[in-house]
């Protein structure tokens, strides 16, 4: 029987009672139609990044989206505008997009999973979400039991969020639609961090192809690329970037690096929060521990359970709370 650990990032999980590959959208709708005709648990996963799957399992059918294919067409002016399918790997399509010599991704390089998964969680980084450049996003309905084609005003596009992620598990994206800049020129560059890497000014443009490459390099010295080795089974980013009050920030100290959104209120950083809480590097809970990297990755050292990682991740939760009065949001769905 094949153990969920199998399928996740994290290598941790027991058995389902039924694992299916859906290798075609007419198998994967299919799969679904019939779980939920007979009433049955459906567990839909991708790259399997973003899950810590519990150690007793799952008790009904794991649908893996395996799901592949894309058709695009790209003019000199519009730039390009790409379907593709839900299971295509996330990092492969934006190293596709920049042979195609398409920009808009680039800042995007590096991030786990696959294409479906990526507007459920708005996936971001260094200053850009992918739904900045989804035109429109084809999902199966569970509810009505059709196939509905979402514009992007449609998605309910937030930070590390969507009508996908709040609408508890009713969409099973098919594949994702997008509209992207013909160029070679990135997007201006966000990020200090990111900009000195690239030995630029804040705000500078740079070639989208060595761009993509000083995020993987930032990405591999912070833990953050996935690989096999067990030195390195995390799920990228536990938590996320709590979002608050004015006031609430305001309390920080001077030191705690703040981002003013356009409604007023203030993004913080959740490394900053942990490490600043007492939760060092290298910290560990049984198999479990804080990356040696970055304290945002939690690490299955080889031994982990899953029950040791959500409990480190609980400690940390309850560290950041006390010293600060803020709550972390796991970035990562418990199953």
């Amino acid at each position: 029987m094949t153990r969920l650990a199998e399928l996740t990032t994290l290598h941790v999980g027991g058995p389902a009672r039924e694992i299916i590959f859906a290798k075609s959208e007419t198998q994967l709708i299919a799969a679904v139609q019939s779980a939920d005709n007979a009433g049955t648990p459906l567990l839909i996963l991708g790259g399997g990044s973003n899950v810590l799957i519990n150690d007793a399992g799952f008790d009904g059918i794991v649908l893996v989206v395996q799901t592949e294919g894309n058709s695009y067409e790209i003019d000199a002016c519009s730039g390009g505008m790409l379907q593709v399918a839900a299971g295509v790997n996330w990092d492969d399509f934006v190293a596709f997009t920049l042979e195609k010599n398409l920009a808009n991704l680039e800042s995007l390089s590096g991030i786990p999973g696959t294409v479906g998964a990526a507007p459920i969680q708005n996936i971001g980084a260094y200053g850009h979400e992918v739904g900045e450049v989804i035109a429109r996003v084809r999902a199966y309905d569970r509810e009505k039991k059709e196939v509905h084609t979402f514009t992007a005003s449609e998605c309910g596009f937030e930070y590390r969020s969507s009508i996908f992620k709040t609408s508890a598990d009713r969409y099973v994206i098919l594949d994702v639609t997008f509209q992207l800049r013909r160029g070679e020129s990135s997007l201006p560059i966000a990020y200090k961090e990111l900009a000195d890497a690239c030995g630029v000014e804040l705000g500078a443009r740079v070639p989208t192809r060595e761009l993509r490459q000083k995020v993987l390099e930032i990405r591999a010295a912070k833990g953050m690329l996935y690989s096999q080795s067990e030195q390195n089974w995390s799920a990228g980013s536990f938590f996320t970037n709590p979002i608050v009050a004015p006031e609430v920030a305001a309390a920080l100290p001077a030191s705690a690096p703040q981002f003013v959104q356009p409604d007023g209120r203030v993004k913080l950083s959740a490394a900053w929060l942990i490490q600043n809480s007492g939760i060092e590097k290298g910290l560990r809970h049984g198999g479990a521990q804080v990356s040696e990297k970055h304290v945002l990755a939690l690490m299955n050292s080889g031994s982990a359970t899953a029950a040791e990682i959500a409990e480190l991740a609980q400690l940390i939760t309850e560290k950041v709370k006390t010293h600060f009065g803020i709550e972390l949001t796991p970035e990562v769905r418990f199953i």
